[in-house]
């Protein structure tokens, strides 16, 4: 990415797979992986990141999802 162009916030979710982790960003339906967590969210970037710079405009306004919320929930087990 080019430094000076603008720059957006997005969620990754990154969770434990086998022996390493699978990143999501919920508001491009984007995923990826690596062998660390750090890794995972590298390679979600550099995902997300290409498909802003070779998706089609209306590709991008048909995926974009503009409110992702993240909670925490309690739940009674037993």
């Amino acid at each position: 990415m080019n430094p000076s162009q603008p720059k957006q916030q997005f969620t990754a979710i990154i969770e434990r797979e086998g022996d390493g982790y699978v990143s999501l960003c919920p508001e491009v339906d984007i995923a990826s992986q690596g062998d660390t967590v750090e890794a995972a969210k590298q390679n979600l970037t550099e995902a997300v990141e290409l498909f802003f710079e070779v998706a089609d405009p209306s590709e991008v306004k048909r995926r974009l999802r503009t409110e992702v919320f993240i909670t925490r929930l309690e739940v009674a087990i037993g």
